[in-house]
């Protein structure tokens, strides 16, 4: 078998697919065997799920078991969205590259380093109790039902989903999030020093893109003590993708079992990521703390299937991926690439030698028993209880509760690793007291709860500044080993400068704060333009206009600004260069790039930055506010007409609060609508316009709350109507 360093046969994370290793060529003449529809079918005769839709689409399900509502949830998922679940369960089963080609092989190859179904398959029965395995499998059997009664959508070889692919699921997204690979990549291409090419956000997890898009998020929560009239808010604010693997879904959720949620779900989770029950919610952003650790393999000279290990010569672990590619029409190769595994954790051959990875996560399978207990917990102590399962191996939790209890934990699966050693570094690989095998435990995680100041907060930033200055952690108090991060964003500080300042916040500040348009004096947007400010521009006019320009802007990104345009387009190749991990371009390179494009396109270097700025769905076509690492973020790819369009950023927004009485009320809004992939839907776009005016809908999230607003109600399976 022929290694990667000799052929090159498959790169990681955005290489070329070649085909210059064992190759095996096969017609497609058999197709992959189909199941049969009938048994998928019947198994919905176990369930009793009741689905009823509000005036927005939004599926409200009830049952009474849990296990019946995880039926109704892929179920009614799969009626709005069944492509994109079938092709998030194709992907972890490593099988993407046999349906989207060749770009999509890098995903297959992770799936096969991570051993990701050898974990599944040793450890799905006995790591995870008989209640979330009846869950997911229900969930599974959601998915079934609709996909035998749509059988035109479904990919020969799909059926039947398994509880397996759920759990598979998480635990092949969860590590991506928190930038296992951009650190792999780094590897391969010989920047190996984990500080270089690593980005302080993540970008598209799970599925590689050609253009991959920021993700972050803000959360905020304020207790009592800093509201005007007593009540506990938190702000649920992810930025995502709009659409695809990661693009969050909005649900309710209730049995007579105690599971009782409201929030976003991802194609492929039963479970409410964010969002909150009836006593208690929390919101979820981006953390980037040092997960990864990279050693540097001895091969033997004699024997290169043997690596040094505490002065003995050990043998590879070995297996085989089989990726197979689609082709065109009938024709697909299958690549063959040898799987190398050490004690350390998988190990990539590459021209500057063999190097392996430990990480966060690894062989980790309890993702799903984690989110279960946290959407089950019912007051502070039983939350806390569940995040002290420590199976989720990143994310920020923002939390507040109808106690008037807030808290943030920068949690982490924070290896547990020694001291001495540079862990920023890359470790030798021939020392076994390197091998870390556990995990900080939760009580040494970084976290604040019920701080004096009132509020707390995340917005993808250092937990060193989380809240008031007083109350905020003190690094010293955090060991280098656990590799926190130290930097700060745009929206960080503004909310800083907006929460952070207002001792008496009303329900309405609380809104208005979130969707606030401005960079902060601090921020890496101004020191950006105060570059481009301090450059002589001699007799330039054109130059001394864009200056001018910039000199007058109010640092605000309102639709109606003259002068946002040339600013954002301008440091938004620099910024989000950064957020990837990339070499920035040259601010001033970009500024004249900017005013040509400006000039050709609106034939002025101050448009209205509405007419750039565009909200785009179906006929939706709206100029929006917001812009890059703006706490109304929006993200937009670049169009030939000179235009942006929003692809990313806020994504389901939600507003929970709990007054003074413990009473809950709940805002949301999506930006498209329930149904994401019917273009013929009604509930296509219909948030659209809500979204974009940043106002929200009402979370319906009682049965007395729904009643009067119900658009449909079935209950899919043979006990239904299907």
């Amino acid at each position: 078998m022929l290694r990667y360093a000799k052929t090159g046969v498959l790169g990681i994370l955005g290489l070329a697919l070649t085909v210059l290793a064992v190759i095996l060529i096969r017609g497609a003449i058999e197709a992959p065997s189909s199941t049969a529809a009938a048994p998928l079918i019947a198994k919905a005769d176990t369930y009793d799920a009741t689905i009823e839709r509000d005036e927005w689409g939004v599926p409200h399900i009830f049952g009474k078991r849990d296990a019946d509502v995880a039926f109704g949830i892929g179920y009614a998922h799969s009626e709005d969205d069944f492509a994109t679940i079938q092709e998030v369960l194709i992907a972890t089963r490593g099988k993407l590259a046999s349906v989207k080609g060749e770009r999509a092989a890098v995903s297959d190859y992770l799936v096969n380093l991570m051993a990701i179904w050898e974990t599944v398959d040793a450890r799905y029965e006995s790591d995870l109790s008989p209640e979330v395995r009846k869950v997911i499998e229900a969930y599974a059997d959601g998915v079934n039902y609709y996909a035998a009664l749509h059988p035109e959508g479904v990919i020969d070889g799909f059926l039947p989903v398994t509880g397996q692919d759920v759990a598979a699921g998480f635990m092949f997204k969860a590590p991506f999030f928190y930038g296992l690979d951009k650190t792999l990549m780094a590897v391969f291409e010989g920047r190996i020093g984990k500080g270089e090419g690593l980005s302080k956000q993540g970008v598209d997890a799970f599925l590689p893109a050609r253009d991959p898009l920021p993700i972050g998020s803000n959360g905020v929560a304020v207790s009592p003590a800093r509201s005007a009239d007593g009540a506990t808010r938190l702000l649920v604010n992810s930025h995502q993708p709009f659409a695809g693997p990661v693009a969050w879904y909005e649900a309710v959720l209730e049995s007579e079992e105690g599971w009782h949620v409201a929030g976003g779900f991802f194609p492929g989770s039963p479970f409410m990521l964010h969002g909150h029950n009836a006593n208690l919610g929390w919101a979820n952003t981006v953390n980037e703390p040092d997960l990864v650790d990279i050693y540097r393999l001895e091969v033997n000279p004699d024997d290169e299937d043997q690596y040094l290990l505490d002065g003995t010569w050990r043998d590879f672990e070995k297996s085989t991926a089989e990726i197979r590619v689609d082709l065109w029409g009938p024709f697909w190769w299958t690549v063959e690439r040898e799987v190398l595994r050490s004690e350390h954790g998988p190990v990539l051959e590459t021209p500057n030698g063999f190097f392996a990875v430990r990480y966060a996560g690894i062989g980790e399978i309890r993702q799903v028993e984690q989110y279960y207990a946290l959407d089950k917990a019912t007051r502070f102590g039983e939350w806390i209880e569940a995040m002290k399962l420590q199976a989720l191996p990143s994310i920020n939790y923002i939390y507040a509760d109808k106690q008037g209890n807030i808290a943030y934990v920068y949690n982490a699966q924070f290896p547990d690793r020694k001291e001495g050693p540079d862990w920023s570094g890359v470790l030798p690989g021939d020392d076994s007291s390197l091998i870390w095998q556990g995990y900080v435990p939760f009580d040494a995680m970084p976290k604040i709860i019920n701080p004096n100041s009132g509020y707390v907060y995340n917005a993808n930033n250092t937990p060193f500044r989380a809240t008031a200055a007083n109350d905020n952690l003190d690094p010293g108090d955090f060991p280098d080993r656990l590799g926190l991060q130290n930097d700060m964003t745009n929206r960080a500080m503004r909310i800083e400068e907006t929460y952070g300042t207002d001792n008496s916040i009303t329900a309405g500040e609380f809104h208005d704060y979130k969707y606030d348009l401005r960079y902060s004096e601090n921020s890496a947007m101004m020191e950006i333009v105060n570059g481009i400010l301090a450059v002589d521009a001699g007799d330039d006019a054109e130059l001394q206009q864009a200056q001018e320009l910039l000199r007058d802007w109010d640092r605000r990104t309102d639709v109606a600004s003259r002068r946002a345009a040339l600013a954002v387009l301008t440091a938004e190749p620099v910024i989000v260069a950064g957020i990837r991990g990339e070499t920035p371009p040259e601010p001033m390179d970009k500024l004249r790039e900017a005013m040509s494009r400006l000039k050709t396109h609106f034939g002025r270097l101050d448009p209205e930055w509405g007419e750039i700025n565009r909200f785009r769905r179906g006929s939706v076509d709206l100029p929006i506010d917001g812009g890059p690492d703006i706490l109304r973020a929006i993200y937009g790819s670049r169009e030939e007409d000179g235009t942006l369009t929003a692809r990313a950023g806020d994504t389901l927004i939600m507003f929970v609060e709990w007054d003074r009485t413990g009473k809950l009320t709940s805002e949301s809004v999506h930006p498209f609508g329930s149904a994401t992939l019917d273009t013929s839907s009604p509930h296509y776009a219909d948030q659209s316009p809500l979204f974009v005016g940043m106002r929200t809908k009402p979370v319906r999230f009682t049965r007395e709350e729904l009643e009067g607003h119900v658009e449909e109600s079935y209950r899919p399976g043979s006990r239904g109507d299907g």
